[in-house]
């Protein structure tokens, strides 16, 4: 192959570099980027002249690189011209300083290529696994004699008498693989020169700004050396832009407890920007819930620490130069400043700079409390108290004198479809928590009153103070629009106590406990008894029991409560076990019938809660379903799932986009901010369609791309999760190692990293998604496995609200019921989001020959207020249609031809009666073939699914008065479906054939 250089990318970058003692000059690297391919040969290379030919020569390579151990990886040298290898080559010595190498060119005058990064990759294409190469031995004996080259020669310094080639490049592939200026380290000597100049300080500081990010935390950056620490930092900023900036702190000694002091930036005019308007992002902030928080920051001896600020400039300031002063001080060690000056020019800026992402201006969406306010969204409605009555839409919870549920009413139709006046009682006694003393039983508690502190259209809240025996229980709950009470029971003592147990029991009454999900069961028909037991290594800490139309999710955590990874990744960062439940072991929850009820008995164990001390048994309970069913939503949404020209799309049928990442309007994981053009060009068109576009986007995973990844990276792992790196090359070159590797697109070599969890960067992804309804008009979010929580849920959701009223959310999840995702049932982990998503989409690796039970409970999302898709190798559409439920386009099957069929028949506005509903028009008299009915204006639609494992005939059992159709005139007949069957016409209801696996659409008329 021809390989040759390429005009920089970069500005023509000049380094002096100090060499080594054994040089005798001052060596000058330019910083460029090149063409070949990065697979075979690596990122990155060094550029070397031989100007005469000899048949061996000597270079040194000062590549100053951030690698840890560059003398165990491989050097590839090649010829530009002919693109060989030169096998005759010998490492005299490689460090992250230098390498020295001896080689035989194979003429001159000419250039030679050094990859001083090669590797492997294998493993799978999304992760992949790379290795780089080890040094192995390549030149010829006969050359290696000749010129004294063996290991034992070198030492004498003889090969320092070879001709010199000389190295005048260093070369990335491309200018996101570059590490100029903040990759290029530092030598020992420089640094040690630079700490000697400054003998009395424990710290150094540096001024960065923006468009160079500090990206190494071992090494302090060339430039460094060269400008000195503690210069005075400048930048520029327009009137009303958020200007960011860096000041990089390297610690000679350790520090610990650092603090910060910033005052007003003041002009020469005497105007001020004040000290409120300036952002210090690595020591304090604001959580995704709202709250203010401050962050401990420390610094080892040896390490560079990244500290990120932001100065809000008004839209009304003057022009002109704003100074101010940054100070760090931590206890035992000398008060440090650095004087900032921020020069305003007379341009505006809009938006505070947030519209051009490499500004970094959307930082300051970090602190954001964008949506954390008291607004009901639809169809929901506010919530209302009368007395001890608390009720939303569609459930009513009475609550006892303690402040527990004493009863909860569902008015959920057995369909869930709609709201009816009859409610059905989901409880079959008060819910109980019981504190026994060690030896002496129960404790009788002396309770004060239920007081309501809040009464909001959102929530409501309330308390209750008891005491006994040297304890005090102070139990606070809240109810809140969507039907999830939050209930937080702190025991303080007031002297040592020892429990026997705590325990919470909760008797549901036997005809509602007809499902069960979670703590080790997969969604079905629940056990007659079942015992539990907190494991670190299982992703549960919650159940579901209940009904189509009533049901009751338990969630038990306490105050260090911490969600976990998810999808992949939960053994990387698995449940906090609650000291209070989890009680070492000792703690579980046991299922079984008893009284006419089956109860649900959590239990702690024996403990012991010193004086002072306290201990939280906190507990969520969510009443399902969270809203009725829409159905016509369900019918008018047709999605096509994958980015293709509109009017393709339009023809097959689907009227609603998703856009993955990895496209040519949204190219990068979570980030689609940096093609704003083509992709509001692409919503616009859909629009004018009467068409919906809805993006990937979500914040499980952040791309390589995002112009805050080193910002992040900087408050250690509060947004990225730690872990132990790897992953793609790019992240193994440019990171510091402490990361874990998420998907990678290798024809973009898009590499992600996973993010930590519940953060403040959740409050930067609302942000973003206001910012993408407001200017690109998006119409909603396909989730792909949901790593916030409900809070941040709802903010999304009444963002959407505000800027997209009929925006959708479609959740899609894999089946997390494995040893990696700590056997997790997917609906169970993620049903606080239901309320506010419109369609689920579940998934990979479910089992779509599972019992009818598995498809109602787990995939349906019918008994939640939702209804789904199906994935999994196409789903089976006769079993699907059974739950309303298609494949998706243009994923494992085509549901084109019964979208088609619902239009024929007319299935806006129709009733669907599932199987479930007890007093159904149309049933089978079998349990394993089901039938659920479609039902409007004097027709029924009717979807007949077999589970049998043979040949079956089933006689339909029909209400006929309930369809409003004459028995003796009504026709039944099975219309063509392509894919699906054949037309048909039945003289009778019985005898009804059906093969394993597959079923019917009858319309019945």
């Amino acid at each position: 192959m021809t390989v040759r250089s390429t005009p920089p990318l970069l500005v023509a970058a000049m380094l002096a570099i100090l060499c080594a003692p054994a040089a005798s000059a001052q060596e000058i690297l330019r910083y460029r980027t090149g063409t070949w391919d990065p697979d075979t040969l690596g990122n990155h290379r060094a550029v070397v002249w031989v100007e005469q030919m000899r048949g061996a020569v000597r270079v040194r390579i000062p590549w100053r690189r951030r690698d840890l151990h560059p003398d165990q990886i491989e050097t590839i040298v090649i010829d530009a011209a002919s693109g060989e290898r030169i096998t005759n080559v010998v490492r005299v010595e490689v460090n992250r300083e230098y390498g020295d190498f001896v080689f035989q060119p194979k003429w001159a005058p000419a250039e030679y290529h050094f990859y001083y990064l090669p590797h492997t990759s294998t493993g799978r294409r999304n992760y992949p696994t790379i290795e780089y190469l080890t040094p192995r031995h390549s030149a010829d004996s006969t050359w290696i004699a000749r010129y004294r080259l063996a290991d034992a020669q070198l030492a004498t310094g003889q090969w320092r008498r070879l001709p010199e080639a000389r190295a005048h490049e260093i070369q990335a592939v491309n200018e996101f693989n570059s590490v100029y200026p903040m990759e290029v380290i530092a030598t020992a000597a420089e640094t040690r020169a630079l700490i000697a100049a400054h003998p009395n300080a424990s710290m150094l500081l540096f001024g960065e700004d923006r468009s160079h990010p500090i990206r190494m935390e071992r090494d302090l950056p060339h430039r460094w050396i060269e400008r000195g620490a503690f210069r005075p930092f400048e930048g520029t900023a327009d009137r009303g832009e958020f200007y960011a900036f860096q000041i990089g702190l390297y610690a000679i000694r350790d520090i610990r407890d650092v603090r910060v002091t910033i005052g007003a930036f003041r002009s020469d005019r005497g105007t001020v920007i004040p000290a409120a308007a300036v952002s210090a992002f690595n020591f304090r902030g604001v959580d995704s819930k709202g709250d203010e928080f401050t962050v401990p920051v420390s610094a080892t001896a040896g390490s560079v620490r990244a500290l990120w600020f932001g100065v809000a400039v008004p839209t009304d300031a003057s022009a002109g130069s704003y100074r101010g002063t940054v100070t760090l001080s931590a206890p035992d060690h000398a008060t440090r400043s650095l004087p900032v000056t921020v020069t305003v020019t007379q341009r505006s800026i809009a938006a505070h700079g947030d519209d051009e992402p490499w500004r970094l201006s959307r930082l300051r969406w970090l602190d954001s409390r964008i949506a954390l306010d008291d607004e009901v969204v639809r169809p929901f409605t506010p919530v209302q108290v009368q007395g001890h009555r608390v009720r939303v839409i569609g459930r009513e919870v009475r609550l006892g004198d303690d402040g527990l549920p004493e009863q909860i009413v569902s008015y959920f139709a057995p369909e869930a479809t709609r709201l009816i006046e009859d409610g059905r009682a989901l409880l079959a006694r008060p819910v109980k928590l019981t504190v026994e003393d060690a030896g002496r039983g129960a404790i009788r508690w002396r309770a004060g009153p239920v007081r309501f502190t809040e009464q909001r259209p959102g929530r409501a809240a309330w308390t209750v103070h008891s005491e006994a025996r040297g304890l005090v229980m102070r139990l606070r709950g809240e109810m809140e629009f969507d039907g999830t009470m939050e209930i937080t029971v702190a025991l303080l003592a007031q002297q040592t106590v020892d429990l026997d147990d705590v325990r919470l029991e909760i008797p549901i009454a036997r005809d509602v406990a007809q499902y069960m999900m979670g703590m080790g069961q997969p969604g079905g028909r629940r056990p007659e008894s079942y015992e539990w037991s907190w494991k670190i290594e299982h992703n549960q800490d919650a159940v579901w029991i209940g009904d189509v139309n009533a049901g009751l999710q338990l969630s038990m955590r306490d105050e260090h409560y911490e969600r976990p990874l998810n999808t992949n990744f939960y053994l990387s960062k698995p449940l906090v076990m609650p000291r209070s439940w989890a009680n070492a072991g000792r703690g579980g929850c046991r299922f079984v019938e008893e009284g006419g009820a089956f109860v649900v008995r959590c239990f702690s164990g024996f403990q012991t809660i010193e004086a002072g001390d306290s201990l939280r048994y906190d507990f969520r309970l969510a009443v399902t379903p969270f809203k009725p069913i829409d159905t016509d939503a369900q019918w008018q949404t047709r999605f096509f799932h994958r980015y293709a020209p509109l009017d393709s799309i339009q023809e097959l049928g689907a009227n609603t986009v998703n856009v993955h990442h990895a496209t040519p309007i949204n190219p990068y994981i979570n980030y689609p901010f940096l093609t704003p053009d083509t992709m509001q060009a692409y919503v616009d068109e859909a629009h004018r369609r009467g068409m919906r576009v809805k993006l990937y986007y979500t914040v499980r995973e952040l791309t390589n791309r995002a112009p805050e990844l080193f910002a992040l990276f900087s408050f250690e792992n509060e947004v990225l999760a730690s872990g132990p790196g790897g992953g793609p090359s790019w992240l193994q070159e440019h990171l510091n190692g402490d990361y874990i590797a998420g998907w990678f697109v290798p024809p973009l070599r898009d590499a992600a990293v996973v993010n930590s969890g519940v953060s403040r960067w959740h409050n930067f992804y609302l942000e973003g998604l206001d910012w993408l309804t407001r200017n690109i008009g998006i119409d909603g979010l396909y989730i792909d496995d949901v790593a916030f929580d409900r809070v941040t849920m709802k903010r999304v959701r009444k963002i959407l609200a505000r800027n997209r009223p009929n925006a959708l959310i479609d959740l899609h999840s894999a089946n997390q019921f494995n040893v990696r995702d700590g056997y997790a049932s997917s609906a169970n982990l993620y049903l606080e989001h239901f309320p506010y998503i419109n369609r689920l989409w579940f998934g990979e690796y479910f089992d779509y020959d599972a019992l009818p039970d598995f498809w109602l409970v787990e995939m349906s999302g019918i008994p939640f207020g939702l209804m789904g898709e199906m994935l999994q190798d196409g789903g089976n559409p006769w079993r699907g249609m059974v739950y309303g439920m298609t494949n998706r386009l243009p994923w494992a099957g085509d549901p084109s031809p019964i979208w088609k069929t619902w239009d024929r028949f007319g299935m806006q506005g129709s009733r669907m009666i599932g199987y479930w509903v007890p007093d159904s028009p149309v049933r089978t008299g079998r349990d394993d073939v089901l039938a659920t009915v479609y039902v409007r204006d004097g027709r029924a639609l009717v979807a007949l699914a077999s589970w049998a494992d043979e040949l079956t005939e089933v006689d339909l059992e029909i209400d006929w008065g309930a369809l409003g159709l004459d028995a003796r005139r009504a026709r039944i007949t099975a219309p063509e479906i392509r894919d699906f069957q054949i037309e048909r016409a039945f003289e009778s209801p019985r005898n009804i054939p059906l093969a394993p696996g597959r079923g019917w659409l009858l319309v019945i008329q």
